[in-house]
């Protein structure tokens, strides 16, 4: 026998090592390059909403009665183009993406994350910020971020379900982190929203995805903080009183958005169910009139993301109209209950901080800028019920950790009392009823 000879054993051996593995390391090369492509797409998404906000806002300026026919018109153009040219792009993402992870079909779950739909969620999220809708983009970016990395994993030709789900999963939580700048935020996201557990052989893909994405995002737009930087403060006395009626008046109204929409996916009784099943692009239409009707009344302080007037309420430097919180909560749901593409993130971010403006007046005795990130925690734990998500997006977006301890009892409370209205988590709920229409279309 020659050395060579003796020598193939070992070598195919040492292949098998997870260090040296030819097939592994080329997995490994392609995971990195998606996160990255992931965190490059987000950027580019949140630069190009913010363009349509503008335009929006050009478009609008010294003409505010032209909302009466710009929301109407945008908001039927984009239903009409959904259910025509991108069928399954409606909705915030996050219920498709949870729903694809629960799934087994192969082809089903292709449906759901082509690369087209994610194309279609892109264009159609900007066309509805474009006309004033109350969306956001950071849902859509991770659905987005899951379609980009479910494509990668289908030009690696992974043999196992559980390894084309977490990469899956990785582009999700990639998208999250890059859409706010917020790492840690994706990686909890991952765990308590998108799969409900961490599994070992998934977290090192998250785990890196993420980071990537964040090194990504950190060398193109820099080490921002979404909506400032807040040095707001609690110290335990009276000032805590904010908690307790920050978590009830944010977990009641995120309990009640969330029931609501959960009660509309269900398809409500009568002719407010009938009506929407078949004319869906003259019932977007009237959505867009009351979302116009809306802006009138709020002086146009529901249009679009709502990131404007958040930033303000926790830099201190603006003050809103006492009912901007109702008007931005129904202005959400007129947007969502449409079918137009959009997330719920940043408007529900809005919603608490408006809730937590509103409050920080009945308690002096606490700094309005620690009542106001309060609000946005127990809002958004309310709507999501996924606390320590919320808390971990607060505080990262604020790049405030003084306020760790208040946040997280905030949202925990908020939680319980979401759950009084709204037994199920919204996110869940809207999955599982995708994941019941799915099935019944293949029956």
């Amino acid at each position: 026998m020659t050395r060579i000879e003796r020598l193939k054993p070992r070598l195919r051996y040492a292949k098998r090592l997870p260090l040296l593995s030819p097939r592994l390391w080329r997995r490994r090369v392609v995971t990195w390059l998606g996160a990255l492509l992931v965190a490059v797409v987000a950027l580019a998404f949140a630069r190009a909403a913010d363009a349509a906000q503008d335009g929006f806002a050009l478009l609008l300026a010294g003409r505010p009665l032209l909302i009466l026919v710009l929301a109407p018109a945008g908001l039927a153009l984009s239903v009409w183009l959904t259910r025509r040219v991108f069928p399954g792009a409606q909705g915030s993402g996050i219920p498709q993406t949870i729903a694809a992870l629960h799934m087994t079909d192969a082809k089903a779950i292709d449906t759901i994350l082509s690369l087209r739909v994610a194309a279609g969620k892109v264009l159609l999220t900007l066309l509805g910020l474009l006309c004033g809708a109350s969306i956001g983009r950071e849902g859509p970016t991770v659905q987005v971020g899951a379609a980009l990395m479910h494509a990668l994993g289908g030009v690696l030709r992974l043999p196992r379900h559980d390894l084309r789900r977490s990469m899956t999963l990785a582009g999700g939580a990639a998208g999250i982190a890059a859409a706010f700048n917020t790492p840690l935020a994706g990686i909890v996201f991952a765990i308590e929203e998108l799969s409900h557990s961490f599994e070992a052989r998934t977290s090192g893909t998250v785990l890196t995805a993420v980071i990537l994405a964040g090194i990504a995002t950190l060398a193109a737009a820099g080490n921002y903080t979404y909506f400032g930087v807040s040095t707001a403060e609690m110290n335990l006395g009276a000032g805590w009183l904010a908690v307790a009626l920050c978590a009830l008046a944010g977990g009641l109204a995120g309990g009640v958005f969330s029931a609501a929409l959960v009660s509309a996916a269900n398809g409500l009784p009568g002719l407010a169910g009938r009506f929407p099943m078949r004319h869906p692009i003259m019932f977007a239409a009237l959505c867009g009139l009351a979302l116009a009707l809306l802006g009138l009344v709020s002086a146009g302080t529901t249009y679009g993301t709502g990131y404007a007037q958040a930033r303000g309420l926790v830099e201190g430097k603006a003050t809103l109209p006492a009912l901007f919180p109702i008007f931005k909560l129904l202005a959400t749901v007129v947007s969502y209950l449409s079918g137009i593409p959009g997330g719920i993130f940043a408007p529900s971010l809005a919603i608490g901080a408006g809730i937590g403006q509103w409050l920080s007046g009945l308690i002096p005795s606490a700094p309005s800028g620690a009542v106001v990130l309060l609000g946005m925690v127990a809002y958004f734990s309310g709507v999501v019920q996924a606390p320590i998500t919320a808390t971990v997006i607060v505080m990262e977006m604020t790049d405030n950790q003084r306020m760790t301890i208040p946040l997280l009892a905030t949202s925990m409370l908020a939680f319980g009392v979401s759950r009084l209205v709204c037994r199920r988590p919204l996110y869940g709920a809207l999955a599982r009823r995708f994941l019941s229409a799915v099935s019944h279309r293949a029956t």
